[in-house]
């Protein structure tokens, strides 16, 4: 029987579906998997089901050699965390679960939006804290959200959830940047950089995957080009964003404010972050609900299930 190992812990559906179609192993632990697990998964398995954070880069496929694995079912939608290359120069296929993420990440992004704008992580520190003294008409006063303009940085499948709910939910007008012009169900206008992006939008939102052409797009000159007012909100990958450039343009107040569910370095979130009171900081919740990681996980034992069973795998990432 095919032997597939579940690198880190899942919803238990997830996993009972898995053994009804393969021999799983299964590490139930919320750590990655180490240099050597990595190693030795592709060595002793059929398929190695993985996440963010199992770090599969060039050197652990040379260290693994000709590896027994045939396919990395990666559970999520972004994979800068694989070497698909040389994934594929090992004779590997890479998969991904991109569809049943969209809807749970564009909220995420609206729960930091909102949270941002209306300075809520800063007034439910207050009332915590005991210091809160009552309402007054110019207590803690926010950016207004209907109404504004929206920035989305990658109008992708997420990027585009994401301005609907602005557009729609909060009328907001939408301007966007991305590698091709998109046609869409609502207006919006699209910008030719991230600079001239962010220089026209009261709330500039980060949905670009992560890649070396995407790494720091976020910089200090797109920073600088925001208005003052405005906020940054970023739901993709940390390393998008220049971190000691944003954490500098937050000091200074060159920003009003950003709203964050990654980080360069994460799980690393560097304590001049963590002091800021502009900073609304989330522990990576984008896709953090039962169903949505019950769909990513039957997406990734059915990517696994097509590839051993002959059939065209509807999620490659490779060729």
């Amino acid at each position: 029987m095919t032997r597939v190992l579940i690198g880190r812990n899942l919803p238990e559906s997830v996993v009972e579906t898995a053994r009804g179609h393969f021999d799983v192993s299964y590490r139930d632990s919320p750590h990655p998997l180490s240099h050597d697990e990595m190693v030795s998964a592709l060595q002793d398995y059929d398929g190695v089901l993985m996440t963010l954070g199992d770090r599969y880069d060039a050197g652990v496929f040379e260290a693994a050699g000709a590896p027994r694995a045939k396919i990395l079912a990666n559970f999520g939608v972004g994979f800068n965390h694989i070497d698909v290359a040389a994934a594929e120069a090992a004779g590997l296929v890479v998969t991904n679960t991109p569809g049943a993420v969209t809807d749970a990440t564009a909220d995420v992004a609206m729960t930091l939006l909102l949270m941002t704008c209306r300075r809520a992580g800063e007034g439910e520190r207050l009332v915590r804290s005991g210091a809160w003294e009552g309402w007054h008409p110019v207590q803690m006063l926010g950016l207004h959200v209907t109404g504004k303009r929206v920035g989305i940085l990658g109008m992708g499948r997420i990027g585009q959830a994401i301005a609907r709910r602005c557009h729609f939910g909060f009328g907001m007008s939408v301007a966007y940047a991305s590698r091709s012009e998109k046609t869409l169900d609502f207006p919006a206008t699209r910008y030719p950089t991230a600079e001239a992006l962010a220089a026209e939008v009261d709330i500039l939102v980060v949905a670009l995957p992560a890649s070396p052409v995407t790494h720091h797009m976020v910089n200090a000159g797109v920073l600088a080009a925001m208005k003052p007012t405005a906020h940054l909100v970023n739901i993709a990958r940390g390393d998008i964003v220049d971190e000691a450039a944003l954490i500098a343009a937050l000091e200074k107040g060159e920003i009003a404010g950003a709203g964050l569910d990654v980080y360069e370095f994460e799980p690393e979130v560097p304590e001049a972050l963590r002091r800021l009171e502009n900073a609304v900081l989330l522990p990576h919740l984008g896709t953090a609900t039962l169903e949505v990681r019950e769909d990513m996980g039957a997406m990734a034992v059915e990517n696994l299930r097509a590839f051993f069973a002959g059939e065209e795998v509807p999620n490659r990432v490779t060729k």
